[in-house]
């Protein structure tokens, strides 16, 4: 694992959160049936910037997607193996998304979008815990 170890950072954590906000708020307005994969990309950067915001807290920063998740992994025993296969598959799904264009049904995000907001929640707590 690549981390690099650099100065706790709660400010631009809590700006983070902030941007974070902004994203849930688009996903609220965007057609389930038609912008599966977008919306689906907007929430694994919201976990994206959640697990970034908690490694700055933490005193870490990564370049890499994957190692943010291991980190939360090894790091967060509040964290399911279910929960961390599920923030690795969306990191994989958005990559397709954005990389080869994949579209997604919209029966995966009816199957997984709560388990998707419980991860967030529960990342928000750590992070405002930290704040």
């Amino acid at each position: 694992m690549y981390l690099i170890k650099i100065t706790p950072d709660k400010e631009r954590a809590r700006s983070i959160l902030k941007m974070v906000n902004l994203i849930e708020e688009r996903i609220k307005i965007q057609d389930k049936e038609s912008m599966t994969a977008l919306i689906i990309s907007d929430y694994y950067e919201i976990i994206k910037e959640l697990l970034t915001a908690l490694l700055l807290i933490d005193g870490y920063k990564t370049l890499s997607h994957k190692e943010l998740i291991e980190y939360v992994e090894r790091n967060y025993k509040e964290f399911t193996r279910y929960e961390i296969s599920l923030m690795d598959n969306l990191r994989t799904l958005r990559n397709r998304v954005v990389y080869e264009g994949l579209f997604i049904e919209k029966s995966y995000l009816d199957r997984n979008e709560d388990s998707v907001k419980r991860i967030i929640k529960k990342l928000k707590g750590l992070i405002n815990k930290k704040l």
